[in-house]
């Protein structure tokens, strides 16, 4: 039996996934495969992702079968498109049934072929009063196209200038009536960065994510990657960032934890609790009390780790971040911070540079984005600092020179002025 897919507790879920399903043909190719050998993979694909979509409660999810530019592939593509969609749908609605989903055309219904309208229809028809979910499937759709189809109905309906605002304007829309028309979150696969496009009405403060895996490679580990980075971001929908936020000096911050990685290697009985508690303050902003404590964990996490014994100090990790999430209401999860922070100072062990701290920067960026709510794509850069001034410490503890001291803590200053401009 497959284990099934899990969210984090205390995950931030999107209401509407938008899904642009690309690649499909490529990754037939790459394999030498037909082409329409991979719109089947990417439709197995879709129907899991959906699923498990569902499952973590994600109210409405919009998947981009076929845009209104793409009528100029082959008869033999568009034909297997089309059947295979009308196959989808038979497939969806005996889930949609069972678990009240409402599924929803999006696009035009002028050029489709009548065997796959009837489908559309019977679909519609028999799931317009499910209220728990929405699956939108767009088909013959594009975001210009369903803009013009709006007003062109408002002309048809004689809807006079001063009448029209936004909220009528919706009502002219493919998502008319929905809970949650304007998408939460839009992932695009095969490592395109564009819209093209897709609900171009409905996504104005919409979160993106692109994936450089093509779409029947896709999968529901990798829609959960997606929504954790959106659970991570905060989103402002263009008023005040109202959240309070870290006032950390990075001088001080980076001057404190050099000292500390200094002090690691003096004679054991040498008091190094003070140094690591006056850094956990300035970081964190802790009282001095919680700051003794937190130090007093930190410690015992690299004195176990030294030992190579990596539960136990992920044990002590986990206490230590739990500490910070509970005073300072911090939405990350212990579990699995202590786990990433363990896993990235093992994969730094002796790493003397970057090309071969590749996996310990890939591991920086997942903790730094789950502990300070950021995407990985804004943990990018200070993840990458944090690792370069790691690998100086690195090369200064094996004795390669004083200068590479020096460089840690320059590194590190970055490190913290790069990370301060994302959670000030």
């Amino acid at each position: 039996m497959i284990e099934k897919t899990t969210l984090p507790k205390d995950t931030v879920v999107p209401n509407h996934i938008a899904i642009i399903p690309d690649g499909n043909r490529r990754w037939a190719r790459a394999r030498g495969l037909n082409t329409l050998q991979g719109h089947k993979k990417g439709f197995d694909t879709a129907v899991e992702v959906c699923r498990s979509a569902r499952s973590w409660g994600i109210h409405t999810v919009t998947l981009w079968g076929f845009s209104t530019e793409n009528w100029d592939r082959t008869a033999e593509e568009i034909g297997y498109l089309m059947k295979l969609y009308s196959r989808m749908i038979d497939q969806y609605l005996a889930d949609a049934k069972k678990d009240y989903v409402k599924i929803v055309h999006l696009g035009r219904k002028d050029r489709l072929p009548e065997f796959l309208l009837s489908k559309i229809a019977k679909a519609e028809k028999e799931t317009k009063d499910n209220k728990k979910y929405i699956m939108n499937i767009a088909i013959d759709y594009g975001g210009h196209d369903e803009i013009v189809r709006a007003v062109q109905k408002m002309v048809v309906d004689k809807v006079p200038a001063g009448g029209i605002d936004k909220k009528l304007f919706e009502t002219y829309l493919d998502t008319k009536g929905q809970p949650y028309p304007y998408v939460d979150l839009m992932i695009r696969t095969s490592g395109e960065q564009r819209t093209s496009g897709m609900l171009l009405w409905q996504s104005p403060y919409t979160e993106y994510y692109f994936e450089n895996d093509h779409f029947p490679d896709f999968s529901p580990e990798k829609l959960k990657e997606a929504v954790l980075d959106f659970s991570r971001r905060r989103r402002r929908f263009g008023g005040n960032d109202a959240e309070e936020h870290l006032k950390f000096n990075p001088e001080i911050a980076a001057r404190l934890e050099l000292s500390w990685w200094r002090l690691k290697n003096i004679p054991e009985g040498v008091r190094i609790r003070d140094y690591a508690m006056k850094h956990i303050k300035e970081q964190y902003g802790l009282s001095k009390t919680l700051a003794l404590q937190a130090a007093k964990l930190l410690i015992e996490a690299f004195v176990y780790e030294k030992a190579s014994k990596f539960i136990e100090a992920k044990g002590k990790m986990k206490k230590f971040y739990k500490l910070v999430k509970d005073e300072l209401k911090l939405a990350f999860e212990p579990e699995i911070v202590a786990s990433l922070e363990v896993k990235m100072n093992r994969e730094l062990a002796g790493k003397d540079s970057v090309e071969s701290s590749f996996e310990a920067e890939q591991t920086a960026k997942e903790l730094y984005a789950e502990v300070y709510r950021i995407s990985l794509f804004q943990a990018a850069k200070a993840a990458h600092l944090r690792i370069l001034a790691a690998v100086e410490r690195n090369l200064a503890i094996a004795g390669a020179g004083e200068s590479h001291w020096a460089k840690a803590e320059d590194y590190l200053q970055k490190y913290y002025r790069a990370l301060k401009e994302r959670v000030a």
